[in-house]
């Protein structure tokens, strides 16, 4: 199964050690399985655990995590929901978590105009991003 030409579906575990190296044999064995996949498949709730990891357990700020995200889904050989990621790196820029822009984007491709939350961090970063975003209680007044 090794080899050139693998095609993966890469988990949030993979790329953190990859990006951030703690573990030298696995981050080595992530980098070289990286480099060798001609197709690497980054699911969107990888990347939302991934922003999570990386804010959690490495304290890193929001501009090394959207500049991780954007360094993964710039490699030639990763397949994403590209408008969805962008959406989630908007929402972190905007001040928010990555996960609740994708969570607004996807529920807006659903046919969800407005996205409903009673976490006012997130209603708010999502109106500095430009979506539409209310507590529920606005919207049942």
């Amino acid at each position: 199964m090794g080899g050139r030409g693998v095609k993966i579906t890469a988990d949030t575990n993979v790329l953190v050690r990859a990006l951030v190296q703690d573990d030298v044999e696995q981050a080595r064995a992530a980098q070289a399985l990286l480099s060798r996949a001609t197709v690497i498949a980054v699911p969107v709730p990888v990347f939302c655990e991934l922003a999570w990891v990386l804010r959690r357990a490495y304290a890193r700020g929001a501009g090394d995590i959207a500049a991780a995200i954007e360094a993964i889904a710039g490699i030639e050989a990763v397949v994403t929901d590209q408008p969805a990621v962008e959406a989630g790196l908007a929402m972190l820029r905007a001040g928010g978590d990555f996960a609740d822009g994708v969570i607004a984007h996807e529920g807006e491709r659903l046919g969800g105009a407005v996205f409903a939350s009673f976490d006012r961090r997130a209603v708010a970063g999502l109106r500095r991003s430009g979506a539409q975003a209310a507590d529920p209680c606005e919207l049942t007044a």
